[in-house]
């Protein structure tokens, strides 16, 4: 089975979606039910598992799709927003804030979606999803 750049594009989007629901909820959530604040919610683990799984995904979606379309503006796009991901981690809450750092993760989850939602309007658009399908046929 060949994974297709619209599987890929969807998997990398849903996982930015991830990045922002856990950022904007989890506040709430240990506010909410104190009990969550020892979890695995507020652990860097959690944040390091997310980079771990969207940096692949992503990359992998937005390569595939910029080489079958030749839009690679929104390549540039995706990597903007996986380095603003990655610069949270790196500068740590020392640096941004708890604040700061929530509104950077939000903007790189956002510029990566942007760019993979780009990436697969511009497939469909081009058709490169036919292309996909036909190699599944072979």
């Amino acid at each position: 089975m060949q994974v297709s750049s619209t599987n890929a594009d969807r998997a990398a989007i849903g996982l930015s979606l991830v990045c922002v629901i856990h950022c904007l909820l989890t506040p709430v959530a240990i506010a909410m039910i104190p009990a969550l604040g020892a979890t695995f919610l507020e652990d860097e683990t959690f944040h390091y598992a997310v980079l771990f799984l969207v940096l692949p995904t992503s990359l992998f979606a937005l390569t595939l799709g910029c080489r079958k379309h030749r839009g690679f503006d929104i390549l540039v796009i995706g990597l903007s927003g996986l380095l603003v991901l990655f610069l949270v981690p790196i500068l740590g809450e020392e640096v941004t804030g708890e604040l700061g750092e929530k509104i950077l993760t939000v903007a790189g989850a956002t510029i990566i979606a942007y760019a993979h939602v780009r990436n697969f309007t511009l497939c469909r658009q081009r058709d490169c999803h036919a292309a996909d399908e036909s190699r599944q046929d072979n």
